[in-house]
């Protein structure tokens, strides 16, 4: 390892060395020791002793080197502390500015019911592995039977996770849409409320709408897209601790030695869905639903629809749905 030139240069190395094992000399005797000439010898002598490491001439004598460069190297450390503390301000002044430069690419506004499906569309189009979803009731962009592109993710091995609001469930030909959903392969879920829309691909994109329903109608529907962040991982958070809460629309494998129409029922019914939405969907009158449910509730040995839902979880009694694809609803 060569020394700072400020110290010493290789030919004062080399002098001072000569200088120690001769315990003293002259120019002409350490330019024939060094094979330098004379005057060059001259040079490095002077050099030597206005550093401090020899004695005057004309025969020079190493002096301790420690005393001599001790003050040079504390300096050097003063010096290089300095420029540490520079560097660090720096660097950090670097990566603020980059931070807030990358903040204007995390959070992108997206205005109008037109844009927002076209984004929706591509998220679903290029995710890899899963989507999230909030449904509520009243979708402002998508509607389910309008997102034809579930199909085409679930079948390349794209994983769906819906949660719908239970209001949805009882609109008109939105459960037998979820049904279809579920066959297809999402997993659905219900709650009697969810606090945003939400949509999240691949947990690396997010859109959520950010005006609240009260204020519909004013304006074109607006919302975030949002890229990798804290943001994001907040969002994903979320989703999860509601999707621990929600209710299983549908089970999703038949269980139990439950004839298909009454475990199709009972599936609805442990939704949370009324018995008026579930005669809907069946085709049925509400009086037919009570009927069967006080005989599933006979068949489970418990008096209250509470220890119905209990029993059918405990049992198995939950069926799944037939197959083709369906969609949720943004």
């Amino acid at each position: 390892m060569h020394p700072d030139p400020e110290l010493l240069t290789t030919a004062e190395q080399q002098a001072y060395r000569l200088l120690v094992r001769l315990a003293g000399a002259g120019p002409d005797e350490l330019a024939r020791l060094a094979g330098t000439s004379a005057g060059q010898a001259a040079d490095v002598l002077e050099s030597l002793r206005a550093k401090g490491l020899v004695t005057p001439g004309p025969t020079f004598h190493a002096l301790p080197p420690d005393v001599a460069l001790g003050d040079t190297l504390l300096r050097q450390q003063q010096s290089l502390e300095s420029a540490r503390q520079v560097v660090a301000a720096l660097s950090e002044d670097y990566r603020s500015s980059t931070r807030r430069r990358s903040a204007e690419h995390l959070v992108e506004i997206v205005v109008g019911a037109q844009a927002l499906r076209r984004r929706l569309r591509e998220m679903q189009d290029t995710a890899r592995e899963e989507i999230l979803w909030f449904c509520r009731a009243n979708p402002i962009a998508m509607p389910g039977p309008e997102n034809a592109e579930e199909g085409s993710a679930l079948a390349r091995g794209v994983k769906y996770r819906a949660i719908y609001e239970r209001e949805l469930l009882e609109k008109p030909g939105e459960l037998a849409s979820i049904v279809e959903s579920i066959g297809a392969g999402e997993e659905s879920r219900t709650l009697p409320a969810l606090p945003v829309r939400l949509a999240i691909a691949d947990r690396a994109l997010a859109i959520c709408p950010l005006v609240p329903d009260e204020s519909r109608g004013v304006g074109e529907p607006t919302a975030a897209l949002i890229r990798s962040s804290e943001l994001l991982d907040a969002l994903v958070a979320l989703f999860e601790s509601y999707w621990e809460r929600a209710t299983p629309v549908l089970a999703d494998t038949p269980r139990g030695d439950l004839p298909a129409p009454e475990a199709l029922l009972l599936s609805l019914f442990v939704s949370g869905m009324p018995d008026k939405s579930i005669a809907t969907h069946l085709g049925i009158s509400k009086r037919t639903v009570q009927r069967r449910l006080d005989r599933l509730m006979a068949l489970a040995g418990v008096d209250t629809r509470t220890g119905l839902a209990f029993q059918a979880a405990r049992r198995g009694w939950l069926a799944a749905p037939a197959d083709p694809a369906g969609q949720p609803r943004g």
